[in-house]
C-alpha cells in the first residue's frame, strides 16, 4: 500500500521483441479503476504527462467504438494527439483496443488491459502491448513511454482516493 511519500512504479517488460506488458497495483476496487480509465470527465483527471492537460475528443467505449486524446502545453498548444479503437469491452474486467500516437501515423499497436482484483479493495492493471515489428516496440520504449506512463498512474492513484 502506497504511504503518501513514495509513488509506486509500473513494472515494464519485454517479454517477446514485439511486446511491452506493464503491471501497476492501485489502492482501489476493480469498478472504481475501471470507471476511472473509461469515463472521458475523468480521464483528462489522471492521463498525460505532469505538464500537459489532455482533452478526451472523443471517447465511445464499446465494441468499433473510437477513442481520441489530445495533450496541450500550458500555452495551449497541442503537443500531441494518440487515438484507436476499442475492439473488445467487458466491464469491469478487460478492454482491447488499437493505439496509434498521430505523430507516427501507420503504427498501430493493440493494447489489451485486464483488471484483476488483488485483494479486498486492490486491483492489479495488466496491459499488453503488441506491435507489428520490434523497432515499433523499441520506439515506443525511447519515447518515454514509461515516464509518462508513470506520471499518470501517480496522478489516478490520486483521483482513485479521491473517489472512495
Amino acid at each position: 500500500m502506497s504511504n503518501g511519500t513514495t509513488e509506486r512504479k509500473a513494472i515494464v517488460t519485454t517479454p517477446t521483441e514485439r511486446t511491452i506488458v506493464v503491471e501497476r497495483e492501485f489502492d482501489a476496487p476493480r469498478e472504481r479503476v475501471f470507471a476511472a480509465m473509461t469515463d472521458p470527465d475523468l480521464i483528462p483527471r489522471w492521463w498525460g504527462l505532469d505538464e500537459t492537460e489532455t482533452i478526451v475528443m472523443e471517447l465511445d467505449v464499446r465494441p468499433g467504438g473510437r477513442w481520441r486524446f489530445v495533450e496541450r502545453d500550458p500555452d495551449g498548444s497541442e503537443r500531441a494527439a494518440f487515438r484507436g479503437v476499442f475492439r473488445e469491452v467487458v466491464p469491469p474486467e478487460r478492454v482491447v483496443q488499437t493505439f496509434e500516437y498521430e505523430g507516427l501515423p501507420g503504427h498501430v499497436s493493440v493494447e489489451e488491459m485486464t483488471l484483476e482484483e488483488v485483494g479486498e479493495g486492490r486491483t492489479k492493471v495488466i496491459g499488453v502491448s503488441t506491435f507489428h515489428e520490434g523497432a515499433e516496440r523499441d520506439g515506443m520504449i525511447a519515447a518515454g513511454m514509461e515516464k509518462g506512463m508513470n506520471e499518470s498512474y501517480a496522478k489516478l492513484d490520486r483521483l482513485l482516493a479521491e473517489l472512495a
